[in-house]
Protein backbone atom coordinates (compact mmCIF):
# COMPACT_ATOMS: atom_id res chain seq x y z
CA UNK A 1 0.00 0.00 0.00
CA UNK A 2 2.60 2.36 1.05
CA UNK A 3 4.46 1.60 -2.49
CA UNK A 4 1.43 2.33 -4.51
CA UNK A 5 0.58 5.79 -2.38
CA UNK A 6 4.52 6.16 -3.70
CA UNK A 7 4.74 5.94 -7.12
CA UNK A 8 1.54 7.97 -7.08
CA UNK A 9 3.17 10.84 -5.01
CA UNK A 10 5.84 10.44 -7.76
CA UNK A 11 3.93 10.59 -10.37
CA UNK A 12 1.62 13.34 -9.29
CA UNK A 13 4.95 15.78 -8.74
CA UNK A 14 6.31 15.04 -11.50
CA UNK A 15 9.55 13.73 -10.50
CA UNK A 16 10.62 11.62 -13.20
CA UNK A 17 11.81 14.61 -15.25
CA UNK A 18 14.16 16.12 -12.68
CA UNK A 19 16.88 14.78 -10.40
CA UNK A 20 16.81 17.03 -7.76
CA UNK A 21 13.11 15.91 -6.98
CA UNK A 22 14.08 12.11 -7.14
CA UNK A 23 16.61 13.15 -3.86
CA UNK A 24 13.53 15.00 -2.93
CA UNK A 25 11.54 11.76 -2.79
CA UNK A 26 14.56 9.60 -1.21
CA UNK A 27 14.46 12.12 1.63
CA UNK A 28 11.31 11.63 2.64
CA UNK A 29 11.05 7.95 2.30
CA UNK A 30 14.71 7.08 3.34
CA UNK A 31 13.59 5.49 6.43
CA UNK A 32 10.88 3.19 5.15
CA UNK A 33 12.64 -0.46 5.17
CA UNK A 34 10.37 -1.62 2.29
CA UNK A 35 12.17 1.41 0.16
CA UNK A 36 15.50 0.26 0.32
CA UNK A 37 15.83 -1.35 -3.14
CA UNK A 38 13.44 0.84 -4.82
CA UNK A 39 15.67 4.34 -3.88
CA UNK A 40 18.48 2.20 -5.34
CA UNK A 41 17.39 1.49 -8.34
CA UNK A 42 15.88 5.29 -8.98
CA UNK A 43 19.40 6.96 -8.31
CA UNK A 44 20.46 4.73 -11.03
CA UNK A 45 17.63 6.14 -12.94
CA UNK A 46 18.41 9.55 -12.04
CA UNK A 47 21.90 9.28 -12.93
CA UNK A 48 21.45 7.77 -16.38
CA UNK A 49 18.68 10.24 -17.22
CA UNK A 50 20.97 13.18 -16.58
CA UNK A 51 24.17 11.43 -18.47
CA UNK A 52 21.83 11.89 -21.71
CA UNK A 53 20.41 15.18 -23.90
CA UNK A 54 17.31 16.18 -23.67
CA UNK A 55 15.85 15.36 -27.04
CA UNK A 56 13.71 18.29 -27.49
CA UNK A 57 16.82 20.07 -27.97
CA UNK A 58 18.57 20.71 -31.33
CA UNK A 59 22.41 21.97 -32.30
CA UNK A 60 23.05 25.69 -33.45
CA UNK A 61 22.84 25.95 -37.13
CA UNK A 62 25.76 27.46 -38.48
CA UNK A 63 26.23 31.42 -39.34
CA UNK A 64 26.59 31.18 -43.30
CA UNK A 65 29.39 34.09 -43.13
CA UNK A 66 33.51 33.46 -43.56
CA UNK A 67 34.62 34.16 -40.26
CA UNK A 68 36.71 36.95 -40.01
CA UNK A 69 40.04 35.93 -39.96
CA UNK A 70 43.10 38.29 -38.59
CA UNK A 71 45.39 37.19 -42.11
CA UNK A 72 46.74 39.60 -44.95
CA UNK A 73 46.18 37.42 -47.68
CA UNK A 74 42.46 37.07 -47.21
CA UNK A 75 41.34 38.94 -49.92
CA UNK A 76 43.97 37.29 -52.66
CA UNK A 77 41.77 35.19 -54.24
CA UNK A 78 39.26 37.96 -55.06
CA UNK A 79 41.95 40.07 -56.14
CA UNK A 80 43.30 37.05 -58.42
CA UNK A 81 39.80 36.55 -59.82
CA UNK A 82 39.28 40.60 -60.87
CA UNK A 83 42.35 40.64 -62.46
CA UNK A 84 42.23 37.37 -64.39
CA UNK A 85 38.75 38.71 -65.25
CA UNK A 86 40.67 41.65 -66.65
CA UNK A 87 37.83 43.97 -64.22
CA UNK A 88 40.51 46.24 -62.91
CA UNK A 89 38.68 48.32 -61.45
CA UNK A 90 36.76 46.29 -58.73
CA UNK A 91 40.52 44.84 -58.76
CA UNK A 92 42.11 48.17 -57.64
CA UNK A 93 39.00 48.50 -54.74
CA UNK A 94 39.79 44.91 -53.26
CA UNK A 95 43.28 45.96 -53.48
CA UNK A 96 42.64 49.29 -51.24
CA UNK A 97 41.14 47.45 -49.19
CA UNK A 98 43.79 44.96 -48.49
CA UNK A 99 46.04 47.05 -48.37
CA UNK A 100 44.51 49.75 -46.01
CA UNK A 101 43.65 46.18 -43.75
CA UNK A 102 47.25 44.95 -43.62
CA UNK A 103 49.13 48.66 -43.75
CA UNK A 104 50.76 48.16 -46.83
CA UNK A 105 52.22 44.72 -46.38
CA UNK A 106 49.92 42.28 -48.34
CA UNK A 107 52.74 41.37 -51.47
CA UNK A 108 50.31 39.76 -53.54
CA UNK A 109 48.06 42.87 -53.64
CA UNK A 110 51.39 44.80 -54.08
CA UNK A 111 52.47 42.88 -56.81
CA UNK A 112 48.79 42.96 -59.09
CA UNK A 113 48.84 46.84 -58.60
CA UNK A 114 52.19 47.58 -59.96
CA UNK A 115 50.90 44.85 -62.69
CA UNK A 116 47.65 47.28 -63.22
CA UNK A 117 49.42 50.07 -63.15
CA UNK A 118 52.17 48.26 -66.47
CA UNK A 119 49.41 47.57 -68.15
CA UNK A 120 48.11 51.57 -67.70
CA UNK A 121 51.76 52.14 -69.19
CA UNK A 122 52.32 53.90 -65.82
CA UNK A 123 56.19 52.31 -65.93
CA UNK A 124 57.44 54.56 -63.04
CA UNK A 125 54.89 53.43 -60.44
CA UNK A 126 54.97 50.11 -61.30
CA UNK A 127 58.90 49.73 -60.91
CA UNK A 128 58.23 51.27 -57.70
CA UNK A 129 55.78 48.59 -56.72
CA UNK A 130 57.78 46.03 -57.74
CA UNK A 131 60.63 47.25 -55.98
CA UNK A 132 58.47 47.44 -52.71
CA UNK A 133 57.43 43.72 -53.70
CA UNK A 134 61.71 42.47 -53.89
CA UNK A 135 61.68 44.20 -49.85
CA UNK A 136 58.68 42.26 -48.86
CA UNK A 137 59.81 39.35 -50.00
CA UNK A 138 63.57 39.68 -51.32
CA UNK A 139 64.69 36.26 -51.92
CA UNK A 140 62.22 35.86 -54.81
CA UNK A 141 62.93 35.56 -58.29
CA UNK A 142 59.41 36.36 -59.29
CA UNK A 143 59.60 39.92 -57.99
CA UNK A 144 63.69 40.67 -58.92
CA UNK A 145 62.42 39.61 -62.84
CA UNK A 146 59.52 41.98 -62.75
CA UNK A 147 61.82 44.88 -61.08
CA UNK A 148 63.88 44.14 -64.47
CA UNK A 149 61.38 44.19 -66.88
CA UNK A 150 59.90 47.40 -65.40
CA UNK A 151 63.79 49.25 -66.24
CA UNK A 152 64.22 47.32 -69.58
CA UNK A 153 60.68 49.21 -70.66
CA UNK A 154 61.96 52.14 -69.04
CA UNK A 155 65.26 51.47 -71.80
CA UNK A 156 67.34 50.99 -68.79
CA UNK A 157 69.19 47.67 -69.98
CA UNK A 158 72.38 47.70 -68.15
CA UNK A 159 70.22 48.31 -65.03
CA UNK A 160 68.11 44.97 -66.02
CA UNK A 161 70.82 43.11 -66.70
CA UNK A 162 72.03 43.64 -63.10
CA UNK A 163 68.97 42.70 -61.72
CA UNK A 164 68.24 39.49 -63.83
CA UNK A 165 71.35 38.35 -63.05
CA UNK A 166 70.62 38.53 -58.97
CA UNK A 167 67.35 36.44 -59.89
CA UNK A 168 69.29 34.20 -61.64
CA UNK A 169 71.36 33.30 -58.01
CA UNK A 170 67.94 32.59 -56.86
CA UNK A 171 66.29 30.45 -60.00
CA UNK A 172 69.38 28.94 -62.44
CA UNK A 173 67.12 26.74 -64.29
CA UNK A 174 64.60 29.56 -65.27
CA UNK A 175 65.13 29.70 -68.72
CA UNK A 176 63.27 33.22 -68.96
CA UNK A 177 65.84 34.85 -67.25
CA UNK A 178 68.31 33.70 -69.64
CA UNK A 179 66.38 34.53 -72.28
CA UNK A 180 65.89 38.49 -71.41
CA UNK A 181 69.18 38.96 -70.42
CA UNK A 182 69.83 37.72 -74.39
CA UNK A 183 67.37 40.36 -75.17
CA UNK A 184 68.97 43.00 -73.18
CA UNK A 185 72.91 42.13 -74.28
CA UNK A 186 71.03 42.66 -77.79
CA UNK A 187 69.66 46.12 -77.28
CA UNK A 188 73.09 46.72 -75.93
CA UNK A 189 74.95 45.38 -79.12
CA UNK A 190 76.73 43.15 -77.54
CA UNK A 191 76.16 40.06 -79.63
CA UNK A 192 78.05 37.65 -78.66
CA UNK A 193 76.73 37.52 -74.89
CA UNK A 194 73.22 37.43 -76.18
CA UNK A 195 73.70 34.32 -78.39
CA UNK A 196 75.52 32.88 -75.20
CA UNK A 197 72.38 33.94 -73.34
CA UNK A 198 69.52 32.81 -75.58
CA UNK A 199 71.29 29.48 -76.80
CA UNK A 200 71.65 28.60 -72.57
CA UNK A 201 67.75 29.20 -72.54
CA UNK A 202 67.44 26.98 -75.50
CA UNK A 203 68.95 24.19 -73.23
CA UNK A 204 66.62 24.97 -70.39
CA UNK A 205 63.24 24.84 -72.43
CA UNK A 206 62.86 25.28 -76.12
CA UNK A 207 60.13 28.48 -77.01
CA UNK A 208 59.40 29.93 -80.29
CA UNK A 209 60.38 33.16 -79.07
CA UNK A 210 63.59 32.50 -78.21
CA UNK A 211 64.36 31.45 -81.89
CA UNK A 212 62.69 34.33 -83.43
CA UNK A 213 65.13 36.99 -81.12
CA UNK A 214 68.70 34.18 -82.13
CA UNK A 215 67.49 34.57 -85.79
CA UNK A 216 67.03 38.11 -85.66
CA UNK A 217 70.49 38.79 -83.94
CA UNK A 218 72.27 36.78 -86.51
CA UNK A 219 70.55 38.99 -89.32
CA UNK A 220 71.57 41.86 -87.40
CA UNK A 221 75.22 40.61 -88.25
CA UNK A 222 74.76 39.65 -91.37
CA UNK A 223 75.24 36.36 -90.90
CA UNK A 224 71.82 35.46 -92.75
CA UNK A 225 73.17 31.28 -93.38
CA UNK A 226 72.99 30.97 -89.55
CA UNK A 227 70.19 32.78 -89.47
CA UNK A 228 68.08 30.64 -91.81
CA UNK A 229 69.46 27.24 -89.80
CA UNK A 230 68.18 28.91 -86.86
CA UNK A 231 64.94 29.40 -88.52
CA UNK A 232 64.63 26.18 -89.65
CA UNK A 233 65.33 24.41 -86.23
CA UNK A 234 62.64 26.35 -85.06
CA UNK A 235 59.77 25.45 -87.85
CA UNK A 236 61.13 21.39 -86.99
CA UNK A 237 60.02 22.25 -83.33
CA UNK A 238 57.40 24.48 -84.26
CA UNK A 239 55.95 23.47 -87.44
CA UNK A 240 52.72 25.49 -87.19
CA UNK A 241 54.01 28.72 -86.25
CA UNK A 242 53.09 31.34 -89.74
CA UNK A 243 55.48 33.87 -87.95
CA UNK A 244 58.45 31.55 -88.37
CA UNK A 245 57.37 30.27 -91.25
CA UNK A 246 56.62 33.59 -93.05
CA UNK A 247 60.19 34.47 -92.26
CA UNK A 248 62.16 31.48 -93.40
CA UNK A 249 60.30 32.11 -96.66
CA UNK A 250 61.40 35.67 -97.04
CA UNK A 251 65.04 34.82 -96.37
CA UNK A 252 64.92 31.71 -98.69
CA UNK A 253 63.61 34.68 -101.69
CA UNK A 254 66.30 36.61 -100.51
CA UNK A 255 68.47 34.02 -101.60
CA UNK A 256 66.59 33.49 -104.51
CA UNK A 257 65.74 29.96 -103.59
CA UNK A 258 62.01 30.89 -104.62
CA UNK A 259 60.87 26.57 -104.58
CA UNK A 260 61.87 26.72 -101.08
CA UNK A 261 60.54 30.27 -100.10
CA UNK A 262 57.00 29.97 -102.32
CA UNK A 263 57.00 26.52 -99.79
CA UNK A 264 57.39 28.04 -96.64
CA UNK A 265 55.06 31.03 -97.63
CA UNK A 266 52.34 28.36 -98.94
CA UNK A 267 52.66 26.84 -95.50
CA UNK A 268 51.96 29.89 -93.81
CA UNK A 269 49.01 30.52 -95.49
CA UNK A 270 47.48 26.95 -95.44
CA UNK A 271 47.73 27.59 -91.84
CA UNK A 272 46.09 31.25 -91.25
CA UNK A 273 45.10 32.65 -95.08
CA UNK A 274 44.97 36.04 -93.57
CA UNK A 275 48.44 36.13 -92.65
CA UNK A 276 49.29 39.32 -94.25
CA UNK A 277 52.59 39.05 -94.24
CA UNK A 278 53.00 36.53 -96.53
CA UNK A 279 50.18 37.31 -98.59
CA UNK A 280 52.15 40.61 -98.78
CA UNK A 281 55.18 38.89 -99.64
CA UNK A 282 53.43 36.70 -102.24
CA UNK A 283 52.21 40.07 -104.01
CA UNK A 284 55.58 41.54 -103.92
CA UNK A 285 57.07 38.00 -105.86
CA UNK A 286 54.28 38.83 -108.54
CA UNK A 287 55.06 42.95 -108.46
CA UNK A 288 58.65 41.61 -108.72
CA UNK A 289 58.47 39.49 -112.11
CA UNK A 290 55.65 42.48 -113.76
CA UNK A 291 52.20 41.13 -112.46
CA UNK A 292 51.54 44.60 -111.10
CA UNK A 293 47.28 43.96 -111.54
CA UNK A 294 47.99 40.57 -109.75
CA UNK A 295 49.63 41.96 -107.00
CA UNK A 296 47.19 44.83 -106.60
CA UNK A 297 44.54 42.32 -105.81
CA UNK A 298 46.97 40.44 -103.52
CA UNK A 299 47.68 44.27 -101.88
CA UNK A 300 43.88 44.34 -101.47
CA UNK A 301 43.45 41.56 -99.44
CA UNK A 302 46.02 42.83 -96.91
CA UNK A 303 44.50 46.01 -96.86
CA UNK A 304 41.64 45.28 -95.02
CA UNK A 305 43.86 42.90 -92.66
CA UNK A 306 46.84 46.14 -92.11
CA UNK A 307 45.18 49.47 -93.89
CA UNK A 308 47.82 51.47 -92.26
CA UNK A 309 50.60 50.15 -93.24
CA UNK A 310 53.36 51.90 -94.46
CA UNK A 311 55.05 48.70 -96.34
CA UNK A 312 51.50 48.12 -98.06
CA UNK A 313 50.71 51.55 -99.62
CA UNK A 314 54.53 51.77 -100.46
CA UNK A 315 54.06 48.96 -102.61
CA UNK A 316 50.66 49.83 -104.05
CA UNK A 317 52.37 53.08 -105.02
CA UNK A 318 55.82 50.99 -106.79
CA UNK A 319 52.77 48.86 -108.54
CA UNK A 320 50.85 52.22 -110.22
CA UNK A 321 54.63 53.88 -110.80
CA UNK A 322 55.02 50.42 -112.84
CA UNK A 323 52.10 51.05 -114.54
CA UNK A 324 53.01 54.54 -115.73
CA UNK A 325 50.12 56.12 -113.52
CA UNK A 326 52.26 58.54 -111.54
CA UNK A 327 49.93 60.94 -109.64
CA UNK A 328 47.84 57.56 -108.28
CA UNK A 329 51.49 56.40 -107.01
CA UNK A 330 52.28 59.60 -105.30
CA UNK A 331 49.13 59.68 -103.75
CA UNK A 332 49.86 56.14 -101.74
CA UNK A 333 53.90 57.04 -101.33
CA UNK A 334 52.80 60.23 -99.80
CA UNK A 335 49.96 58.39 -97.71
CA UNK A 336 52.72 55.78 -96.61
CA UNK A 337 55.13 58.38 -95.83
CA UNK A 338 52.79 60.13 -92.96
CA UNK A 339 52.62 56.93 -92.02
CA UNK A 340 56.02 56.08 -91.67
CA UNK A 341 57.88 59.44 -92.01
CA UNK A 342 61.45 58.18 -91.34
CA UNK A 343 61.74 55.19 -93.44
CA UNK A 344 64.39 56.09 -96.27
CA UNK A 345 63.35 53.66 -98.59
CA UNK A 346 59.32 55.54 -99.09
CA UNK A 347 61.39 58.51 -99.75
CA UNK A 348 63.60 57.09 -102.14
CA UNK A 349 60.61 56.03 -104.33
CA UNK A 350 59.11 59.71 -103.67
CA UNK A 351 62.29 60.73 -105.21
CA UNK A 352 62.16 58.39 -108.08
CA UNK A 353 58.88 59.62 -109.10
CA UNK A 354 58.62 62.85 -108.78
CA UNK A 355 62.30 62.56 -111.01
CA UNK A 356 60.44 60.77 -113.48
CA UNK A 357 57.75 63.32 -113.90
CA UNK A 358 60.66 66.12 -113.82
CA UNK A 359 59.67 67.51 -110.94
CA UNK A 360 63.40 68.04 -110.01
CA UNK A 361 63.36 70.16 -106.63
CA UNK A 362 60.18 68.09 -104.80
CA UNK A 363 62.28 65.16 -106.03
CA UNK A 364 65.56 66.84 -104.32
CA UNK A 365 63.57 67.17 -101.82
CA UNK A 366 62.71 63.72 -101.02
CA UNK A 367 66.10 62.08 -101.48
CA UNK A 368 68.18 64.96 -99.66
CA UNK A 369 65.99 63.35 -96.96
CA UNK A 370 66.18 60.03 -97.60
CA UNK A 371 70.19 60.54 -97.91
CA UNK A 372 70.28 62.05 -94.12
CA UNK A 373 68.62 58.74 -93.02
CA UNK A 374 70.52 56.47 -94.98
CA UNK A 375 74.11 57.96 -95.94
CA UNK A 376 75.70 55.11 -96.43
CA UNK A 377 73.46 54.01 -98.95
CA UNK A 378 75.02 54.78 -102.92
CA UNK A 379 72.33 55.05 -105.21
CA UNK A 380 70.67 57.90 -103.24
CA UNK A 381 73.50 60.01 -104.28
CA UNK A 382 73.23 59.17 -107.32
CA UNK A 383 69.59 60.32 -107.82
CA UNK A 384 70.84 63.63 -105.70
CA UNK A 385 72.95 63.72 -108.18
CA UNK A 386 70.92 63.39 -111.24
CA UNK A 387 68.74 66.16 -109.93
CA UNK A 388 70.70 68.52 -109.28
CA UNK A 389 71.90 68.29 -112.87
CA UNK A 390 68.48 68.82 -113.64
CA UNK A 391 68.45 72.19 -111.51
CA UNK A 392 72.04 72.79 -113.27
CA UNK A 393 73.97 72.87 -110.19
CA UNK A 394 77.15 70.40 -111.73
CA UNK A 395 79.32 70.97 -109.14
CA UNK A 396 76.75 69.31 -106.60
CA UNK A 397 76.30 66.95 -108.41
CA UNK A 398 80.09 65.76 -109.48
CA UNK A 399 80.51 65.51 -105.79
CA UNK A 400 77.24 63.47 -105.50
CA UNK A 401 78.91 61.20 -108.30
CA UNK A 402 82.18 61.07 -106.17
CA UNK A 403 80.70 59.76 -103.00
CA UNK A 404 78.07 57.35 -104.41
CA UNK A 405 81.58 55.66 -106.26
CA UNK A 406 82.95 55.80 -103.07
CA UNK A 407 80.35 54.46 -101.42
CA UNK A 408 79.83 51.19 -103.77
CA UNK A 409 82.42 50.51 -106.27
CA UNK A 410 80.45 47.68 -107.93
CA UNK A 411 77.15 49.88 -109.48
CA UNK A 412 78.48 50.54 -113.32
CA UNK A 413 75.25 52.69 -113.74
CA UNK A 414 77.08 55.17 -111.10
CA UNK A 415 80.46 55.34 -113.68
CA UNK A 416 77.67 54.99 -116.57
CA UNK A 417 75.69 58.49 -115.40
CA UNK A 418 78.61 60.36 -114.20
CA UNK A 419 80.28 60.01 -117.92
CA UNK A 420 77.60 60.98 -119.13
CA UNK A 421 77.91 63.92 -117.06
CA UNK A 422 80.88 64.57 -117.80
CA UNK A 423 80.58 63.91 -121.49
CA UNK A 424 77.77 66.72 -121.64
CA UNK A 425 80.21 69.30 -119.71
CA UNK A 426 82.77 68.94 -122.45
CA UNK A 427 85.05 66.98 -120.21
CA UNK A 428 85.14 64.31 -122.55
CA UNK A 429 88.65 62.90 -120.66
CA UNK A 430 87.12 62.22 -117.30
CA UNK A 431 84.07 60.73 -119.32
CA UNK A 432 86.40 58.66 -120.84
CA UNK A 433 88.20 57.25 -117.73
CA UNK A 434 84.60 56.78 -116.04
CA UNK A 435 83.35 54.76 -119.02
CA UNK A 436 86.54 52.59 -118.66
CA UNK A 437 85.63 52.24 -114.97
CA UNK A 438 82.44 51.18 -115.86
CA UNK A 439 83.69 48.47 -118.33
CA UNK A 440 85.62 47.26 -115.91
CA UNK A 441 82.77 46.67 -113.43
CA UNK A 442 80.56 45.26 -115.99
CA UNK A 443 83.02 42.51 -117.29
CA UNK A 444 82.94 41.35 -113.12
CA UNK A 445 79.37 41.69 -113.17
CA UNK A 446 79.39 39.26 -115.97
CA UNK A 447 81.52 36.57 -113.89
CA UNK A 448 78.42 36.43 -112.15
CA UNK A 449 75.87 36.25 -114.57
CA UNK A 450 73.56 39.31 -113.85
CA UNK A 451 72.14 40.27 -116.99
CA UNK A 452 71.48 44.05 -117.40
CA UNK A 453 68.59 46.22 -118.22
CA UNK A 454 68.84 46.82 -122.38
CA UNK A 455 68.10 50.52 -122.38
CA UNK A 456 70.93 50.69 -119.63
CA UNK A 457 73.13 48.40 -122.43
CA UNK A 458 71.43 50.63 -125.33
CA UNK A 459 72.59 54.10 -123.71
CA UNK A 460 76.24 52.45 -123.01
CA UNK A 461 76.60 51.90 -126.25
CA UNK A 462 75.55 55.29 -127.64
CA UNK A 463 77.85 56.91 -125.31
CA UNK A 464 80.84 55.14 -126.21
CA UNK A 465 80.35 55.78 -129.63
CA UNK A 466 79.81 59.89 -128.63
CA UNK A 467 83.03 59.40 -127.02
CA UNK A 468 84.69 58.08 -130.57
CA UNK A 469 85.34 54.69 -128.71
CA UNK A 470 83.83 52.76 -130.75
CA UNK A 471 81.50 49.50 -129.89
CA UNK A 472 83.47 48.02 -126.68
CA UNK A 473 81.64 44.97 -126.96
CA UNK A 474 81.43 44.22 -122.95
CA UNK A 475 77.21 44.00 -122.98
CA UNK A 476 75.76 40.76 -122.74
CA UNK A 477 72.46 41.30 -124.58
CA UNK A 478 69.53 40.00 -122.30
CA UNK A 479 67.17 37.62 -123.76
CA UNK A 480 63.39 38.54 -124.80
CA UNK A 481 62.15 37.33 -121.08
CA UNK A 482 64.87 39.33 -119.08
CA UNK A 483 62.14 41.94 -118.29
CA UNK A 484 60.51 38.69 -115.99
CA UNK A 485 63.75 38.19 -114.17
CA UNK A 486 65.28 40.46 -111.23
CA UNK A 487 68.27 43.03 -112.89
CA UNK A 488 70.80 44.26 -111.29
CA UNK A 489 74.15 44.84 -110.43
CA UNK A 490 77.01 42.28 -110.88
CA UNK A 491 77.87 41.66 -106.84
CA UNK A 492 76.75 41.43 -103.52
CA UNK A 493 79.75 43.18 -101.87
CA UNK A 494 77.67 46.49 -101.94
CA UNK A 495 76.81 45.53 -97.92
CA UNK A 496 75.16 48.82 -97.96
CA UNK A 497 72.17 48.29 -100.24
CA UNK A 498 68.94 47.92 -99.21
CA UNK A 499 65.73 46.16 -101.08
CA UNK A 500 63.87 49.08 -102.85
CA UNK A 501 60.00 49.33 -104.53
CA UNK A 502 58.72 45.65 -102.98
CA UNK A 503 60.79 44.97 -100.70
CA UNK A 504 59.95 47.45 -97.98
CA UNK A 505 57.37 45.15 -97.52
CA UNK A 506 59.76 41.88 -97.06
CA UNK A 507 62.23 44.12 -94.76
CA UNK A 508 58.65 44.90 -92.79
CA UNK A 509 57.58 41.22 -92.78
CA UNK A 510 61.09 40.11 -91.63
CA UNK A 511 61.49 42.68 -88.65
CA UNK A 512 57.93 41.93 -87.62
CA UNK A 513 58.79 38.02 -87.04
CA UNK A 514 61.67 38.50 -86.19
CA UNK A 515 61.36 40.65 -82.29
CA UNK A 516 58.85 40.87 -80.23
CA UNK A 517 54.87 41.80 -81.44
CA UNK A 518 54.42 45.06 -81.42
CA UNK A 519 54.13 44.30 -77.42
CA UNK A 520 57.35 42.30 -76.50
CA UNK A 521 61.16 43.47 -76.98
CA UNK A 522 61.52 46.63 -79.28
CA UNK A 523 64.72 45.65 -82.40
CA UNK A 524 65.74 46.68 -85.27
CA UNK A 525 63.34 48.06 -87.76
CA UNK A 526 64.96 45.69 -90.83
CA UNK A 527 67.17 43.21 -91.45
CA UNK A 528 70.63 43.87 -93.99
CA UNK A 529 69.66 43.03 -97.34
CA UNK A 530 71.57 42.97 -100.38
CA UNK A 531 69.99 44.48 -103.36
CA UNK A 532 69.89 44.22 -106.93
CA UNK A 533 70.19 47.52 -107.88
CA UNK A 534 68.01 48.69 -110.64
CA UNK A 535 68.26 50.85 -113.56
CA UNK A 536 67.76 54.18 -112.75
CA UNK A 537 67.41 57.52 -114.74
CA UNK A 538 70.24 58.62 -116.45
CA UNK A 539 70.76 62.79 -116.57
CA UNK A 540 69.89 64.45 -119.76
CA UNK A 541 72.24 67.35 -121.24
CA UNK A 542 71.78 70.71 -120.36
CA UNK A 543 72.60 72.01 -123.71
CA UNK A 544 72.01 71.06 -127.35
CA UNK A 545 74.98 68.94 -128.40
CA UNK A 546 75.50 66.35 -131.42
CA UNK A 547 72.96 63.37 -132.28
CA UNK A 548 74.45 60.94 -130.50
CA UNK A 549 74.04 62.66 -127.22
CA UNK A 550 70.57 63.89 -127.66
CA UNK A 551 69.93 60.16 -128.12
CA UNK A 552 71.24 59.72 -124.19
CA UNK A 553 69.01 62.45 -123.35
CA UNK A 554 65.68 61.19 -125.09
CA UNK A 555 66.77 57.36 -124.01
CA UNK A 556 66.82 58.54 -120.17
CA UNK A 557 63.29 59.60 -119.82
CA UNK A 558 62.09 56.03 -119.55
CA UNK A 559 64.74 54.37 -117.23
CA UNK A 560 62.91 54.70 -113.85
CA UNK A 561 59.94 53.25 -115.03
CA UNK A 562 61.59 50.71 -116.15
CA UNK A 563 63.61 50.24 -112.42
CA UNK A 564 60.95 50.99 -109.87
CA UNK A 565 58.35 49.56 -111.97
CA UNK A 566 59.84 46.06 -111.26
CA UNK A 567 59.94 46.31 -107.95
CA UNK A 568 63.42 45.07 -107.00
CA UNK A 569 63.93 42.02 -104.65
CA UNK A 570 66.91 40.97 -103.10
Amino acid sequence: MSMCLFWTHIRHQNYLNTSGLFVYAIYLHCKMSHFKILIHLLLFKTFQTASLPAITEHPKARSGRVPDLPIVEKRNWLIHLYYIRKDYDLCKIAIKEQLQETHGMCEYAVYVQALIFRLEGKIHESLELFQTCAILRPRSADNLKQVARSLFLLGKHKAAIEVYSDAAQYNQKDWEICHNLGVCYMQLKYFNKAKDQLNNALQLNRHDLTYMMLGKIYLLEGNKDKAIEVYRKAVEFSPENTELLTTLGLLYLEREDYQKAFEHLGNALTYDPSNYKAILAAGSMMQTHGDFDVALTKYRVVACAVPESPPLWNNIGMCFFGKKKYVAAISCLKRANYLAPFDWKILYNLGLVHLTMQQYASAFHFVSAAVHLQPKFAELYMLLAVALTNLEDGENAKLAYQKASALDTCNPLINLNYAILLCNQGDKKEAILQYYEMKKKVQASKEGTVEFDPEMVDVAQRLGAALQLGEVAVWTKPSKDSKSKPRGTASGKSSSAQPLGSNQALGQAMSSAAGYAKTMIQGSGNSTQTAKVPSLPLEPKPNSEPDPEEDIEESEQSEPSQAAGQGKNS
